[in-house]
């Protein structure tokens, strides 16, 4: 499962999101009010956050569709410790 600081991240960008409802792997980020200007921001905050660089190949739809496919793509940009 993800940190709390990705949870806090993501949620900042859900503005359909209620603070009470779990954020899960399959939640749909475009219904909770992920638009593409908010992935835009998104993926700069991830990227400075988790000191990272998404490839051409994570820019898709696919990867921003719910939580757990942005952070597995998220861990696999992460060097390994």
């Amino acid at each position: 499962m993800w940190d709390s600081s990705f949870d806090e991240t993501l949620r900042t960008f859900l503005p359909f999101l209620p603070a009470e409802e779990a954020l899960t792997t399959e939640t749909p980020l475009r219904e909770y009010g992920l638009d593409s200007l908010a992935t835009v921001e998104l993926l700069a905050v991830l990227e400075q956050n988790y000191n990272v660089r998404f490839e051409d190949d994570a820019l898709n739809l696919e990867t921003f569709e719910n939580p757990g496919r942005l952070w597995a793509t998220l861990a696999e940009l992460q060097p390994a410790s």
